[in-house]
């Protein structure tokens, strides 16, 4: 494969990592009167395990040639420390947000969410298998 067309394609698995960065970030700006969260317990934890769950998987994604071209032996602890680094830089702007507040049970919700789903669907993702996401192999 030619080096535009790696970067190129690199790029592109780039692009879902992103998106979700984008929407945990634009959720943590709401002040806490804006988000329609219903009144169901520990819902926002179940929020906090799913997102960033969904996280780990784009991130695995995104640098997933990494791994089969034989350089990935620390993927999976790099990827639970990128969505343990951007789940405190989360926490820390929603410090500053009205209404909103840092929390630790949140962050261990992250981290949860981030650590399952890599279990669970991280090797699928490395062999190449999206169809567990409706994405199919390119």
């Amino acid at each position: 494969m030619s080096s535009a067309r790696s970067v190129i394609r690199i790029a592109n698995r780039m692009v879902p990592m992103i998106v979700i960065m984008g929407t945990i970030f634009m959720l943590s700006h709401q002040p806490s009167d804006d988000l329609p969260v219903p009144e169901i317990p520990y819902v926002d934890k179940v929020c906090h395990f799913l997102i960033y769950g969904f996280l780990a998987l784009s991130v695995l994604y995104a640098f997933a040639d990494l791994k089969n071209m034989g350089r990935g032996n620390l993927l999976y602890p790099a990827v639970l420390v990128f969505c343990l680094l951007f789940g405190l830089s989360d926490e820390y702007h929603q410090s500053f947000v009205a209404g909103r507040y840092s929390s630790g049970a949140d962050l261990l919700a992250d981290v949860a969410g981030a650590f399952v789903f890599l279990l669970v669907f991280g090797k699928r993702i490395i062999k190449g298998n999206l169809s567990v996401a409706g994405i199919k192999k390119s």
